[in-house]
């Protein structure tokens, strides 16, 4: 009885690695953004894009593995809380890091 968190060595470590991954890839295309350098601008936002996307896709896998939900007390609360407003947080992003590739790739703001 009880809750069974979530191992933190396996998926959540993943994502981590992958979210500060996506922090170096944007960050890199800043850099090369500045430098006049078009295509590392591209090439970071590109791949910034692309983890942040398969980051999304692992927090919904992990809240279908998860064996808690939002209404197991303070525990779940607060995962599903904390977690929530952070994927809503990295969607948000990901949306407006995509409108800035295409604007850097065409010239059209799209917003």
């Amino acid at each position: 009885m009880g809750i069974d968190p979530i191992n933190p060595f396996e998926l959540p470590l993943l994502n981590t690695i992958i979210l500060l991954s996506s922090g170096a890839t944007i960050t890199y295309g800043h850099h090369a953004l500045i430098k006049g350098d078009r295509a590392g601008s591209l090439y970071g936002t590109a791949a910034s894009v692309v983890l942040a996307i398969i980051f999304t896709l692992f927090q919904v896998v992990e809240y279908n593995v998860s064996s808690f939900t939002i209404s197991d007390g303070v525990f779940g609360s607060c995962f599903y809380f904390g977690t929530g407003f952070h994927g809503f947080h990295v969607i948000i992003g990901t949306i407006f890091l995509a409108d800035m590739k295409l604007v850097f790739y065409t010239d059209i703001l799209l917003m």
